[in-house]
């Protein structure tokens, strides 16, 4: 029989969207105050690659990541998006109520990266309080870095948004070792 282990702490990031670049600022500001410290922000680029959020949110997206310092328990990922989705929901237009950003939590392992979302679909997995999450990139000893899945965003296939998760990588495998020799 196996031991049962606890979960080796994981690197959380969040996604942004939004045609308002003041709005990632304030996200981080308010996401700071709980999470602590970033270590890690990519820069603003445009988003185009689907028209999903065109309807509610406008033209002229822009797209964002954050990686924070402290680590965190794997399992209070469904928190931290129950805490984004309240976030989207104060920052929306008080007469539409359409969402003015679009705020995607997730955490990064030696192994992979995961997404949180509120969405059921046939590769995502539930994990608790409403929250389901998917594995969408995966790292590959052979050529060290991460790699897309059959389901996997577009964004996230980029060949620099797969340089920015490798990256941080790097800086969570630099903190897991910090955490060891203690």
């Amino acid at each position: 029989m196996a031991h049962i282990r606890q979960p080796i702490p994981v690197k959380l990031f969040v996604g942004m969207i939004s045609p308002e670049p003041s709005l990632f600022d304030e996200c981080v500001t308010l996401l700071s105050s709980e999470f602590g410290l970033l270590d890690l922000r990519a820069p603003v680029v445009a988003w185009d690659q689907t028209e999903y959020y065109r309807q509610e949110m406008g033209t002229g997206l822009l797209r964002t990541f954050v990686f924070f310092e402290r680590l965190l328990d794997p399992e209070k990922l469904a928190s931290v998006k129950n805490m984004t989705n309240l976030i989207e929901k104060r920052l929306s237009h008080a007469t539409s109520g359409n969402r003015r950003i679009n705020i995607d939590p997730g955490y990064i392992t030696e192994a992979k990266v995961v997404l949180a979302s509120t969405k059921d679909f046939s590769h995502r997995v539930y994990i608790g309080r409403n929250i389901y999450a998917e594995v969408t990139l995966q790292f590959r000893e052979q050529g060290r870095t991460f790699v897309a899945l059959e389901h996997t965003y577009p964004d996230f296939r980029r060949k620099d948004m797969i340089e920015l998760f490798n990256r941080a990588r790097g800086l969570l495998r630099t903190a897991l070792k910090e955490i060891r020799s203690r």
